[in-house]
């Protein structure tokens, strides 16, 4: 297990050289492992990912598909044997009304997890619906609470942001690194197709999340992720347009994307092949 220090450590010093921090998403050991290989920073499971590599849309890990928090602890058991030197970090359901919570991450943290992000979340919830949540006791504030319990374990902390109230509720929670969602990935089978911000969008709510966390810690890491942030040339574009902003988490860009694009190509070859030894 790499400890919050040593973790914290080495992204500080990575974009002190000018490199930018990359995490991604893993629903196998498989992403997992390929992943490490290629260099990445952090190594992020959650049910998502499960789901995500079933075929489905990420959004399908904030409905009643499983116990979320479970999933989690048996994805565990798969990744990270498997991963020999990059932080793992869990995502955690902080509105989980079945789990003392400060138990549970004592739990994550012996179980080897570097750290914890707020996933599910409620963030990605809007009108009504988020309304009557909120009412009912299953508020993003709980996801706030998680984190500050995580924080005091000395975990790393890594919530997804939304707005500029949910980056200040969990910049003066103690996040060592604030994630600005722009919302479901675009592009693929599964990604979003009509409902996202446009990339040029993206980079000025980037920018807000950015400026409002480092006014509260200046040591903050920022990092951007989803909506149409979906490419390398997409994280360079945010990341050159922006300041004070480290780096890239991706989770369908990350493992869905390349899985969609590798298997299909490589299929077409296979189908390529002439009996006749003519392409």
């Amino acid at each position: 297990m790499i400890d919050r220090t040593t973790a914290l450590e080495r992204l500080r010093a990575q974009v002190a050289a000018g490199k930018p921090i990359i995490g991604a998403g893993a629903g196998t050991g498989i992403s997992a492992k390929s992943e490490e290989a290629g260099g990445v920073d952090m190594i992020i499971i959650y049910n998502s990912g499960r789901y995500r590599m079933a075929g489905r849309g990420s959004l399908s890990g904030l409905l009643a598909y499983g116990d979320a928090n479970q999933v989690v602890v048996d994805m565990a058991r798969e990744v990270l044997p498997i991963v020999q030197d990059t932080p793992v970090i869990a995502g955690v359901n902080g509105t989980d009304p079945f789990r003392v919570m400060g138990h549970f991450l004592d739990d994550l943290k012996r179980m080897g997890f570097t750290g914890v992000q707020n996933f599910p979340t409620v963030g990605l919830i809007d009108g009504l619906f988020r309304q009557n949540l909120e009412e009912t006791g299953m508020s993003y504030s709980l996801e706030v609470d998680m984190v500050r319990l995580a924080a005091e374990r000395d975990l790393l902390t890594t919530p997804y942001v939304f707005d500029l109230e949910s980056t200040v509720a969990m910049t003066e929670a103690g996040a060592d690194i604030v994630v600005a969602h722009m919302g479901l990935t675009t592009m693929g089978t599964i990604g979003a197709k009509t409902t996202a911000v446009t990339l040029e969008e993206s980079v000025g709510r980037v920018q807000e999340i950015a400026d409002a966390a480092t006014a509260i810690n200046p040591d903050v890491l920022v990092i951007c992720h989803g909506g149409p942030i979906a490419e390398p040339a997409d994280a360079a574009y945010v990341l050159q347009n922006t300041t004070g902003v480290h780096g890239f988490y991706g989770a369908s860009s990350a493992e869905r994307l390349p899985t969609e694009r590798g298997i299909r190509e490589q299929i077409e070859e296979f189908k390529a092949i002439s009996f006749t030894g003519e392409a």
